[in-house]
């Protein structure tokens, strides 16, 4: 996974310009979840935030850099969404508490609009260029922090297998179920997959570690 620089690019020195810059963020993000990112223009977003060609390419070199700011700006915020239960996975309750989270805000939202990242890599991931780095960015980084509560797992002798190969199957459930709820309109696929998702988890437990019975649920082993 990539290492590199953190999620969030330099701000400008000024806070009027940490404004403006936020603004245009702030609007490419609305307009190219609606339209999409090939149907989104550089001009539509001046027209939407009311900057001069110059201002817009003061801040952002070409779309590209646009592109790429928005990516930053919504992989924090749907990490951001699953706080605090993300960070404070530590055991199989908690991670069934983040599960919930998850659960839950899709339930909110009646299932529409997926997931902002997952939507930009079906358009943009297959590119002649490839993802953008800060896609790969954003996915390494959600992988990382699951990774990061399976680990602690690990390292207390609970878990026997693999955190970061956990935290890749949970992630790409939650992907696939976000993907299926969204065409369905429901959240059962979501809970299904993430379900499936956490037994797998729980097979690893080592036999002291198992957890009993949560009501309503069938038991993990």
């Amino acid at each position: 996974m990539h290492e590199g620089p953190p999620l969030i690019s330099e701000a400008p020195s000024t806070a009027r310009g940490r404004a403006t810059r936020e603004r245009i963020v702030t609007a490419a993000a609305a307009l190219m979840h609606q339209y999409g990112v090939a149907g989104t223009s550089l001009d539509e977003v001046r027209a939407a935030t009311g900057t001069s060609k110059s201002q817009l390419y003061h801040y952002f070199a070409d779309k590209s850099a646009l592109v790429g700011a928005v990516i930053q700006r919504q992989v924090q915020q749907v990490l951001q969404a699953q706080q605090p239960e993300l960070d404070g996975i530590d055991s199989m309750i908690a991670l069934r508490r983040w599960r919930d989270r998850v659960v839950a805000m899709q339930r909110q939202a009646g299932a529409v609009g997926g997931c902002p990242i997952g939507r930009l890599v079906a358009e943009l991931a297959d590119s002649e260029r490839g993802a953008p780095v800060e896609l790969v960015d954003g996915f390494a980084t959600w992988q990382r922090r699951l990774a990061d509560g399976l680990g602690r797992m690990h390292r207390r002798g609970e878990l026997d297998a693999d955190p970061d190969a956990l935290a890749a199957g949970l992630l790409a459930a939650l992907q696939g179920g976000l993907l299926l709820a969204q065409a369905t309109r429901s959240v059962r696929p979501l809970e299904a997959a993430l379900d499936l998702a956490l037994a797998g988890v729980a097979a690893h437990l080592v036999p002291a570690a198992r957890p009993g019975p949560v009501p309503g649920r069938p038991h993990p082993s």
